[in-house]
């Protein structure tokens, strides 16, 4: 009996200290594995914005990203991709000043009851800023698209003129095809652990595209993208 009372302490003991240092061998690929994920989004992103701003049905996007203060691209929106029953991805922030872009900030959307009429089971997605005012907001967390900014699903066409009156303005890319795809509802959030590893510190929204005192030239080619297509 006093054997197995001296043994099970013990025992504890030794079972916190291989969790301990399980937890030190898996942190750093962890890690390793989210800076591999964000470097990828931004690689998409700039392949994503090349697609549409070749695409004739996309002349409303381009004239819309020459006024735009901000652009957000998801690559890839997935049913059930953010949670059960929902549709969700995560995406890239880049905002304007004059005529030069900055970032990006890493974010992602998700809800119940974006309209998956892309039939099936993903699209590309951009996302115009139109005002300071919606661009100010994404600053912080969770916002809501329709509550903190109205939405609304851009035209398919040449674009030659066009202005939208709402916030943001949404363009969608399914298997070759535009879609539109209703997003109001959906939560943005940043994404604060992939901008950390992509910047190699904490950076915020407001580090990344106001203060600008976090920067990687991996995404150069990103940012040149999207002012060839503005």
């Amino acid at each position: 009996m006093r054997n197995n009372v001296a043994i099970e302490p013990t025992r504890r003991a030794f079972t916190r200290a291989a969790l301990a240092v399980g937890a030190v061998l898996v942190l750093p690929r962890a890690r390793a594995d989210e800076g591999a994920e964000a470097r990828a989004l931004v690689d998409k992103a700039r392949i994503t914005i090349e697609s549409l701003a070749r695409d004739k049905n996309f002349g409303a996007l381009r004239a819309g990203l020459q006024r735009a203060h901000g652009v957000l691209i998801f690559p890839q929106v997935i049913k059930g991709g953010f949670f059960v029953g929902g549709s969700g991805g995560t995406g890239v922030l880049l905002a304007r000043d004059g005529e030069e872009w900055y970032g990006p900030a890493f974010y992602t959307i998700g809800s119940a009851s974006i309209g998956v009429q892309f039939g099936g089971e993903a699209a590309e997605v951009v996302i115009l800023v139109n005002n300071r005012k919606a661009l100010d907001r994404l600053y912080g967390n969770q916002f809501k698209l329709g509550s903190d900014a109205s939405i609304a699903a851009g035209p398919l066409g040449q674009g030659g003129g066009v202005t939208f009156t709402t916030d943001m303005t949404s363009f969608s890319k399914s298997k070759g095809a535009f879609v539109g795809v209703s997003l109001e509802g959906s939560v943005i959030d940043v994404r604060d652990s992939l901008n950390a590893e992509y910047y190699g510190r904490k950076a915020t929204p407001i580090d990344i595209l106001v203060k600008r005192t976090a920067t990687n030239r991996h995404a150069d080619a990103l940012r040149a993208a999207v002012k060839a297509a503005a």
